[in-house]
């Protein structure tokens, strides 16, 4: 498909969104921070329940300036339940970096903004055609799918050259409201062209989608297949001393860094009452939960203890744990068998 081709979808596109797009909280602003939370936000997570997590963040840090000095360990309460915890770190990483320089607003061009950390093109792309109407693309996901079955393309989605070549194209064809068509490519994705059976009858880029008339658009996009997650075991426990549990911080790298967790092992454990012969046990729930790259397989251990284990943990009230501390969803599975 060529670009004068391409460019039919244009008045199409922006009519249907202008009738049909979902009310969304950062839809109705044009404060680029505000834009750049939300995206950061959408990345691995849905839509719906983002919208609580974003009301919440930016009554709490309304601007750059606060994000930049909020104490980590109740950022990191802010975001928990959000997961990927990178995300966050990294905004308040480009926070400071600005504030330092005598900046309270991000940068308003593109090139700019991918000079910050955890600011990628597509997030750059969004920020800078959103809020400050930049004819730059924003390519993510949903607008890679869309223009593979539009143009009936059979390259690898997965290769970063194929995600250039696509923004490139999108760069030349980018109308005055390159806000809105961003924004509009991204909605088609989410709502009509979506993975596995897009909803053909209802789109209003059928008539110009040429995977559509050849009947390839059940087969698109091209992309590497996933890698198979690795499971892992692991045995968790409840440590109970004098009214206070357990915690302890994780490293400050890898996996969940720097959050905190109850002690656990690896592996299903057995004989538990070896490592703790004189408390009383209790076995609590199995439960797995799934990261991009790995699988938890975990049991747990309700362990009320006579004496302070010589490990040096973090001991808290329930109420401290749930108010002030960090816990990610991995962990949060066995609050429940000890709220009950």
């Amino acid at each position: 498909m060529k670009n004068k081709e391409l460019e039919k979808i244009i008045p199409l596109l922006l009519s249907w969104y202008d009738k049909n797009k979902r009310d969304l909280p950062w839809r109705r602003t044009k404060d680029a921070y505000k834009i750049w939370v939300s995206e950061i936000m959408l990345q691995q997570t849905r839509v719906e329940a983002v919208i609580p997590y974003f009301e919440r963040f930016i009554h709490r840090l309304p601007t750059l300036t606060e994000l930049a000095k909020i104490e980590e360990e109740q950022l990191l309460k802010l975001w928990e339940g959000l997961g990927y915890y990178s995300r966050v770190k990294n905004m308040q990483k480009c926070a400071i970096e600005l504030t330092e320089k005598g900046r309270d607003t991000l940068p308003i061009k593109y090139e700019e903004l991918l000079k910050l950390p955890g600011i990628g093109p597509y997030t750059a792309g969004a920020i800078a055609s959103i809020a400050f109407n930049e004819k730059v693309s924003a390519v993510d996901g949903n607008v890679l799918r869309v223009i593979t079955r539009l143009t009936a393309s059979t390259a690898n989605i997965s290769q970063p050259k194929v995600v250039k070549e696509i923004q490139m194209l999108l760069n030349q064809i980018m109308p005055i409201q390159s806000g809105n068509f961003n924004q509009a490519l991204m909605e088609l994705g989410a709502t009509i062209c979506i993975p596995g059976s897009p909803r053909c009858n209802i789109c209003p880029l059928q008539k110009e989608c040429v995977g559509y008339q050849k009947g390839t658009m059940w087969t698109l996009p091209i992309k590497d297949k996933k890698k198979k997650q690795v499971e892992e075991e692991k045995t968790v426990f409840l440590l109970f001393y004098k009214n206070k549990i357990a915690i302890q911080k994780r490293p400050n790298k890898g996996l969940l860094a720097s959050l905190w967790e109850f002690p656990n092992r690896e592996g299903h454990l057995k004989n538990i009452d070896t490592l703790y012969p004189h408390a009383q046990i209790t076995k609590t729930g199995s439960y797995k939960h799934v990261f991009t790259h790995k699988i938890w397989k975990m049991e747990g251990y309700s362990i009320l203890l006579k004496e302070k284990p010589k490990e040096k943990y973090t001991w808290v009230t329930m109420e401290e744990l749930l108010n002030m501390h960090s816990l990610p969803s991995a962990f949060k599975y066995f609050l429940q068998d000890i709220q009950d």
